[in-house]
């Protein structure tokens, strides 16, 4: 699966790097890349230097998400 891309439209702030991620949910950043490889969470890259991004929002719905069950 390729991961999505950036395009014109979308913000970059409104993106996070896998540490920023890995921070903001309380895991490794080996446990998001685990995630991606497994497709259990979207990930982008970033349109230069092709780095993992992940969507501010998607995280954040997945932390209410887990903490509603």
């Amino acid at each position: 699966m390729l991961p999505n891309k950036i395009t014109a439209g979308m913000n970059l702030k409104n993106f996070l790097k896998v540490s920023e991620a890995a921070t903001l949910l309380g895991v490794h950043p080996d446990t998001l890349r685990r995630w991606v490889k497994a497709k259990k969470i979207t990930v982008y890259r970033h349109p230069i230097n092709r780095y993992r991004l992940f969507m501010l929002q998607d995280m954040q719905n997945l932390l209410l998400a887990v903490k509603t069950e």
